[in-house]
Formats: structure tokens, C-alpha cells, sequence
């Protein structure tokens, strides 16, 4: 083989093999960086992993809002219709955050199946209902109505 071409070659498998590497290397960064969302319904159900981050939401239950007197923990259940699933957070809430609003945690499950929130998101404003959540809803209030006119 030419020595041109025997160069040429090198360069192009070395091209190709560090670009599989840094692709293979971004989809597994993006793998495990990824937050997945679960309906409380789907969490009950064991759908959801206790040991990675995870994202659930729902509206916040009237009434199930405790706020630790001494420090910024907070205690809340969220629903989505069918499902509650509380929440256990040591932060400031958002400003937005209210009971019978929807509410978005992002953290990890307990073995008692409390998630452990290290960041809540409050709906944006009155019109405004984040797309997971909305979907979510309106998955388990269909469900719940089918249920009932089956019965």
C-alpha cells in the first residue's frame, strides 16, 4: 500500500473511532442525567425506581401542606386522581406553590415510598399547567371515568 494512503486510512478509522466514542459517551451522560416523569398512580404501582432522580407531579392536596416550625422542611401529597404520593422537601418552596395547584419534585424515593424532593417547581401562572402534569391528569381522570361506567 501506497505510505499516502496507508496515512489517509489511519486518519479516517481514527476519525471514526473517536467520534464513536464521544457519541457513545454523550448518549451515556444523557442517560444518566435523565429526570423521568411519574404520575403518582404510576409510582403506587412500583413503576418508578427508588434509587436514581426522578420527576412526579400532580396537584398539590388541599390541606396536606406541613411546614416544619423550626426549619424549612416541608411535608405535601400530590394527586393525580387516582394516586397520592407525598413529599418530603428541605427547601424554600416557590412563591407559586399553593394547595390545589400543580406542583412538579424532582428527587428520590424512600423505601416508604416518600420522595425525597431536592427541587419543586410551582405552576408558572393561572393559565399554565406544566404539559406532564396536564397529561397526566387527564390520563387518570379518563381512566377514572371509564372505571366508573364499567361498574
Amino acid at each position: 500500500m501506497h505510505p499516502i494512503r496507508k496515512q489517509r486510512l489511519q486518519m479516517v478509522i481514527l476519525i471514526v473511532v473517536t467520534a464513536s466514542l464521544v457519541v457513545g459517551l454523550i448518549a451515556y451522560m444523557i442517560g444518566q442525567n435523565a429526570n423521568y416523569f411519574y404520575t403518582p398512580a404510576q409510582i403506587a404501582a412500583g413503576e418508578a425506581p427508588q434509587s436514581v432522580n426522578i420527576r412526579a407531579g400532580g396537584m398539590v392536596v388541599d390541606g396536606s401542606v406541613v411546614r416544619s416550625p423550626d426549619s424549612l422542611d416541608v411535608r405535601f401529597t400530590v394527586t393525580d386522581g387516582m394516586a397520592t404520593l407525598d413529599v418530603q422537601y428541605g427547601g424554600i418552596l416557590p412563591d407559586l406553590f399553593a394547595e390545589g395547584e400543580a406542583a412538579i419534585a424532582s428527587g428520590k424515593l424512600d423505601e416508604n415510598l416518600v420522595l425525597q424532593a431536592n427541587e419543586v417547581l410551582a405552576k408558572h401562572d393561572e393559565n399554565y399547567t406544566p404539559p406532564e402534569v396536564a397529561d397526566a391528569m387527564n390520563a387518570a381522570y379518563e381512566s377514572k371515568q371509564r372505571q366508573e361506567a364499567a361498574q
